[in-house]
């Protein structure tokens, strides 16, 4: 039986452009410190091919963690948070609910970059940004911690501010 937090496929299409969208808006804090390393442009890339339906599942489930990888070689927390962003923007094709993640590292890379607005101002974003199918998709996934099948189990995604960025998108759905 598969988990809550998957999402149809059409459904994980949908989103994954999306989180592609958070993702990409928060990648010049990561290329700022990298610029040559393309891991999580690159993942944002095959985010965006999945939601067009050029990617088959099975093939991005298995690269997924490629863009995540891309944290390792820079040392700035917003940096970092910015390269998980595209990480879970990337895992969209294999779980729906790493769209909710995407944004979460997004906000989180925004909030650290602009203490004073950056993660507000993000999510506000991310919000007005969403259509009404991906809205709609993203209200199928089960409540942070509500479900532990998935990265909204009782993981990292729902501690600390990434677990209070999640749940502010959950409640502006």
């Amino acid at each position: 039986m598969p988990s809550p937090q998957s999402l149809s496929e059409s459904d994980r299409r949908l989103v994954a452009a999306w989180a592609a969208d958070c993702a990409e808006r928060v990648l010049p804090l990561f290329e700022a410190e990298a610029p040559d390393d393309d891991r999580p442009r690159d993942g944002i890339a095959r985010a965006r091919a999945f939601a067009r339906g050029e990617l088959d599942a099975a093939g991005e489930i298995r690269r997924r963690f490629e863009a995540n990888r891309a944290a390792q070689v820079v040392s700035s927390p917003a940096a970092k948070a910015a390269a998980w962003s595209a990480g879970q923007a990337s895992g969209v094709a294999h779980m729906g609910a790493h769209a909710l993640g995407a944004a979460a590292y997004a906000a989180k890379a925004a909030g650290i970059a602009d203490p004073d607005a950056g993660g507000q101002t993000e999510i506000d974003w991310q919000l007005e940004l969403m259509s009404e199918p991906v809205r709609e998709a993203l209200r199928q996934l089960p409540l942070l911690g509500t479900d532990s099948s998935g990265p909204l189990g009782a993981g990292l995604l729902a501690s600390g501010v990434l677990g209070e960025n999640i749940r502010l998108l959950q409640a502006g759905l």
